[in-house]
């Protein structure tokens, strides 16, 4: 349980998340996950770096339970920047990650995908935002990257999920495969970009992250800002105290 790091094929290491039942991370598991990601893609004769999953799905946020027993923001404060740092782990690695997502992506799954460089998903793959339904709010800026604009709005209101297809055809995820597949087809296509001269991958991945139109670190930690607003305001906890019950059931 927690993160390991593997060297299946030369040139890619394959990055592993798995904290049973369902991938909702503590705040140590996020930086786990950065420094995972970071020493991965730091790493000597490595190219290309794929981000995967244990268990019944990709992600499904931060550990809700592990927030709702604390006494104060520490939980909180840990969570906000966990995140920024797993995020920035992603976006920042020096060469590209290859995200391969089964079962449900969601919440934190989706800052980590929406910052990857290329997704692979399962036939049952699906994503979303579920943000308003947590009391909090945050990703909106990666959303943003995997569809369009008023998608991303609809979605994130209404706290809706789509499918890999869907994503596919918007061009956001690279291929939708069976999920007996997924893990094979990432490794397909991050030995595909590691045959390339590792120099000359980490100048790309640099000058493609430099001409991006949004700064996604920013964008990102403006969200956070009104996530503890929400907090102190105490309407996040309100629609906290929903979370895994009938009532939330019946929202």
């Amino acid at each position: 349980m927690g993160v390991s790091t593997s060297v299946p094929r030369e040139g890619v290491a394959v990055v592993t998340v798995d904290f049973p039942p369902v991938n909702a991370l503590p705040v140590q598991g996020w930086y786990e996950l950065a420094a995972a990601v970071r020493t991965a893609g730091a790493g000597p004769g490595i190219r290309c770096v794929v981000l995967t999953a244990e268990g019944r799905g990709f992600n499904a946020g931060v550990d809700i339970k592990e927030m709702q027993r604390a006494d104060g923001p520490e939980a909180l404060i840990g969570a906000n920047r966990g995140c920024f740092e797993a995020f920035a782990a992603v976006y920042e690695c020096e060469v590209p990650v290859v995200a391969a997502v089964h079962g449900f992506c969601l919440g934190g799954g989706i800052g980590l995908v929406g910052n990857a460089d290329v997704i692979v998903a399962a036939d049952d793959a699906s994503f979303g935002l579920p943000e308003l339904d947590r009391g909090a709010l945050g990703a909106a800026t990666h959303l943003a990257r995997l569809v369009p604009q008023h998608l991303m709005r609809t979605l994130y209101y209404t706290s809706r999920t789509v499918t890999a297809q869907e994503l596919h055809r918007h061009g956001s995820v690279f291929s939708v495969v069976p999920r007996e597949r997924l893990t094979g087809a990432a490794l397909e296509l991050a030995t595909e970009i590691a045959a390339k001269d590792g120099y000359l991958i980490r100048l790309a991945k640099a000058a493609i992250n430099g001409i991006d139109p949004v700064d996604v670190r920013r964008s990102y930690r403006f969200e956070q800002g009104f996530t503890f607003e929400a907090n102190l305001s105490g309407v996040a906890d309100r629609v906290r105290a929903t979370f895994g019950t009938d009532e939330e059931q019946q929202t």
